[in-house]
């Protein structure tokens, strides 16, 4: 018998208890007893929620009840459309479910290939790079471009995906004050000249719905030679001309002011996946050394040939665009009308933020607006500033005037019974 067999078999059967000072989850203590106290007042657990039938982009079954769906990600409604779906029928018929591997190895399919040179017609872009979610896009870029000795510098209001970026990596990391020019401008000036710097901001804030002026952080940025990554998460597809993003929409250029684009498959696209589009000559060196494209199995091919398919036709869906403004404007409207407090003065994209006083009126809120067939989403720090408890609406170009309508109608009743407004 070997030493390690024998120890094995010298091994308690019921083996001594964790000392609560020793156990992991004991910092989790106090969030635990949170959610339990909250759940313990009758309300249903705001993060728990499951679709049982999803019968188009903008209403599902939710416990047996049509609901309106007002928080998904879907802006342009693309879920449903009938040649993104075939493209991916075809493709898992042509080429099964998976890839069994990364796309440095036995991973890369037509269809991988496909989704970039869709995301390069989509950007006049001359290099796409496909990650397997939006946030190993972010993952992988940031904590590769930048290194030990260089700096990275965001905004204090970043995705934690763009925060989980920089901790991956060892460059040193500076934060300015949301949205503010002055600031980032501050901070970039008392930096020492000769390292690398990489200044990260996005197009559209998902809490908040704010959007950033990139013109002037760009502006900025090139005056402290730094280059630039913007993450257009939630503004592909319906801002600019081209729905290239908010960095388009302020008439800024890919490749001479902008470095790097970051975006997802799971908003506008309608699917999942990441990727990165740049215009750098040297770009295509990060497939060599991005660990998180390179040690990850790369999406189904089901998956990119519906991406594809779908960036292909937002490069035409002015109409779609057209009317998820159109929405925006009359919902925010409406709210403000009511005098909900919400998180921009104006609509400045398809996510209207409502802030509660606290986190019992936000899921109350929710509750009711849930009860009457209307899901939004709720949301509380860390995701939110601290102290800021919020419900989230996301629109949607399929949001016909009619389900607009009501949905401003379960608005006010509910805020009226949670004494949000008067």
């Amino acid at each position: 018998m070997s030493d390690a067999i024998a120890t094995a078999d010298a091994l308690p059967i019921d083996p001594v208890t964790v000392a609560p000072e020793h156990d992991l989850f004991t910092k989790f203590d106090a969030l635990i007893a949170e959610k339990q106290a909250l759940i313990d007042t009758g309300v249903r657990d705001p993060f728990g929620i499951v679709m049982d039938q999803v019968k188009s982009p903008t209403v599902a079954v939710i416990r047996g009840k049509e609901t309106i769906l007002l928080g998904t990600y879907n802006y342009m409604g693309m879920t449903f459309d009938p040649d993104v779906i075939q493209a991916g029928k075809d493709a898992l018929d042509q080429f099964g479910s998976g890839t069994n591997g990364s796309r440095m190895l036995n991973g890369t399919f037509r269809d991988h290939i496909d989704a970039e040179d869709a995301l390069k017609e989509f950007y006049g872009a001359s290099s796409a790079m496909v990650f397997s979610t939006g946030y190993q896009a972010n993952l992988g870029i940031i904590s590769t471009l930048a290194g030990k000795g260089e700096y990275i510098i965001l905004d204090a209001d970043s995705h934690a995906s763009i925060y989980d970026g920089c901790a991956l990596g060892n460059a040193e990391i500076v934060r300015f004050r949301h949205n503010s020019v002055e600031d980032l401008d501050k901070r970039l000036g008392r930096l020492p000249k000769e390292p690398g710097k990489l200044v990260v901001l996005e197009g559209v804030y998902s809490m908040l719905g704010d959007i950033a002026p990139l013109k002037e952080m760009v502006a900025v940025a090139k005056k402290h030679g730094a280059m630039v990554l913007v993450d257009e998460a939630h503004s592909m597809g319906f801002f600019g001309d081209h729905g290239r993003g908010v960095y388009e929409d302020q008439q800024l250029d890919l490749g001479t002011e902008v470095d790097f684009i970051i975006g997802t498959f799971s908003k506008s696209v309608g699917t999942v996946g990441g990727f990165c589009v740049s215009n750098h000559p040297k770009f295509e060196a990060m497939r060599m050394v991005c660990r998180p494209y390179i040690f990850t199995a790369s999406l189904p091919p089901s998956v990119v040939a519906t991406a594809a398919t779908s960036i292909r036709k937002l490069m035409h869906a002015h109409n779609k665009r057209q009317h998820l403004w159109e929405n925006a404007r009359r919902l925010h409207g409406g709210l403000k009308a009511m005098g909900f407090k919400l998180g921009t003065d104006t609509p400045q994209s398809a996510i209207i933020a409502i802030i509660l006083e606290d986190q019992i009126q936000a899921v109350m809120m929710w509750q009711a607006l849930l009860d009457n067939g209307l899901y939004v989403n709720m949301a509380r720090p860390p995701a939110t500033p601290a102290g800021t408890f919020l419900l989230r609406c996301s629109l949607c170009a399929e949001h016909t005037t009619e389900q607009v309508t009501q949905i401003l109608s379960l608005f006010e009743a509910a805020g009226r019974a949670v004494g949000a407004i008067g």
